[in-house]
């Protein structure tokens, strides 16, 4: 099979476009045709090198799944030849999604939601998985709650409000004036430009000083820090943004805060969550430009590109099938 290697660390280039053995299913896993896959910031972190201790080279990168079952290994109970599914590789545990073929265990395994397109199930694997975790499983987001999330036009933030909106939260997001209309489409409540407005600010102004139950921060810089004065009292932070700098959280102690970092786990049960709601309409990744494999270095230096323009996520066509077949039913 054609698969995208990296022998080096480094920048986009680093990529081979090069032939290696297709996977063998063992028992309990399933061996799928990849028709689709997706570029995240956790990506372009892994070719670069911020992760070498824990990705041993060669190695094949990508987190991102959808396809077609090709085969079952022995024991698989939930899969046959044929079946469109979808998932997040284990991250920092074996070979990812550039290439044709991925080998996984069942247990991490969704079917794909009937309604999206490969390209689209492939672009809300990872980020659908990372906004459930951050707003279902770790800060337990509440109907009549209020939430300001951070980078709203984002892969990860695009997803989340729409999850926050599922739930019944007021959503709060911050974006660039340009992307206001984007958010506003996904189901954000209020948009804060926040080059030209200081989104605490704004925060206050909206809440009549109480400030919001809950901060997700997709960003990083120094909004560890800076969004507690947001909060409200017994106000909840949830980053999913590896935090390389000293915060000081002074704020946060008055205010009685919890924090709550994620590193996203992969298994099927969020998957069908997600499935639920895109089957329900309350839930549709925006894909915002399409690449194909032997273009992945493209693609990356794209989304490295500082206000690159892309709204959602970029993904990536596999299969030259599954580019001709993004639809909306």
């Amino acid at each position: 099979m054609k698969a995208m290697t990296l022998q080096s660390f480094g920048g986009p280039e680093a990529f081979e476009l090069r032939d290696v053995p297709t996977p063998v299913p063992q028992a309990g896993q399933v061996l799928v045709r990849v028709h689709a896959t997706s570029i995240n910031p956790l990506d372009y972190q892994v070719r670069r090198g911020d992760y070498r201790d824990l990705v041993p080279l060669p190695a094949i990168t990508g987190h991102d799944v959808s396809g077609v079952v090709e085969a079952v290994g022995p024991s698989v109970t939930a899969f046959t030849q044929g079946d469109e599914v979808w998932y997040t590789p284990q991250i920092f545990d074996g070979p990812g999604s550039y290439a044709e073929y991925h080998v996984a265990n069942e247990d991490i395994i969704g079917r794909k939601p009937p309604s999206l397109s490969h390209l689209e199930a492939a672009s809300l694997s990872l980020v659908g998985g990372t906004a459930w975790e951050a707003l279902v499983g770790r800060v337990a987001l509440r109907v009549g709650e209020s939430i300001l999330i951070h980078g709203g036009a984002g892969g990860v933030g695009h997803v989340a409000i729409q999850v926050a909106k599922a739930i019944g939260a007021k959503v709060f997001t911050t974006v660039r004036e340009n992307n206001f209309e984007f958010a506003q489409s996904v189901g954000a409540d209020v948009v804060i430009d926040y080059r030209n407005e200081d989104y605490i600010a704004a925060i206050m102004r909206e809440t009549a000083g109480r400030g919001v139950d809950v901060v997700f921060d997709t960003i990083g810089g120094d909004t560890m820090s800076r969004s507690p004065e947001a909060l409200a009292q017994l106000g909840r932070v949830v980053s999913i943004v590896d935090i390389a700098q000293p915060q000081n959280l002074i704020e946060a102690w008055g205010k009685n805060a919890s924090f709550h970092f994620v590193f996203t786990r992969q298994n099927r049960g969020k998957l069908d969550e997600l499935s639920t709601l895109v089957e329900r309409r309350q839930l549709r990744p925006h894909v915002g430009a399409v690449y194909s494999l032997a273009d992945l270095s493209l693609a990356h230096a794209k989304l490295e590109t500082p206000n690159n323009g892309i709204k959602g996520k970029i993904a990536i066509a596999v299969d030259a099938s599954a580019e001709t077949a993004l639809t909306r039913s």
